[in-house]
């Protein structure tokens, strides 16, 4: 593997290794298609590419990721096109550059190769993974300020239910027959699995 510096980062030139391409979305209303692009458009087969659809980067364990990291090798690399989409927390991010470093292979987010041996590589690298997780605490603190003032004025409704009255109640009884997985349960009303347990399992699911 041929490396070239930059001056944050260590660009790979001409490796003999694959690229593996991850992406993500946090909902499944979200269009994870968009990543699919992108990673192609930065040399990464459509075969090699993992994508995580409706998982929040604040859960470590994701399918996706995990099928990506697992067929990794030495000489290859990760890519994803913003460090974001590989994790929410500076914690979870340095544990899955240092599982990536681990076999050999390179994190490159965008253009540019984090190099975990290379001291600015390394303090860039920590220094966006703090970024991304004071975004997300912004993202929560807005969330909440918006959510009290909105009570404050009265308009606050909560969540709201995603299935009708009438869907809910098709929903669990079909449920109740058994012959359905909760996937398959959600494809057919358009909700998250999730979403299928809170209707079956919760008291007053349509409420």
């Amino acid at each position: 593997m041929q490396r070239r510096k930059s001056e944050h980062f260590t660009v790979l030139c001409d490796t003999d290794g694959m690229k593996i391409g991850y992406g993500r979305v946090s909902t499944d209303e979200q269009n994870v298609e968009t990543q699919r692009d992108a990673l192609i458009a930065l040399g990464v087969e459509p075969r090699r590419i993992h994508l995580d659809r409706g998982v929040s980067g604040r859960r470590r364990r994701r399918p996706a990721l995990d099928r990506a990291l697992a067929e990794l090798r030495d000489g290859d690399e990760l890519v994803v096109t913003k460090l974001d989409r590989l994790g929410r927390s500076l914690r979870d991010l340095l544990d899955i550059a240092d599982q990536i470093q681990g076999v050999g292979a390179s994190l490159t987010v965008g253009k540019a190769t984090y190099d975990p041996a290379d001291p600015a590589g390394a303090m860039m690298f920590q220094v966006l993974g703090m970024a991304a997780e004071f975004e997300v605490s912004m993202n929560r603190e807005r969330t909440r300020e918006g959510v009290a003032r909105a009570k404050a004025e009265g308009k606050y409704r909560g969540r709201q239910p995603k299935l009708s009255p009438a869907d809910a109640d098709r929903l669990r009884k079909m449920h109740a027959t058994g012959g359905y997985t909760a996937a398959e349960l959600g494809r057919f009303f358009g909700i998250h699995r999730t979403s299928v347990y809170r209707y079956t399992t919760a008291a007053n699911p349509g409420q």
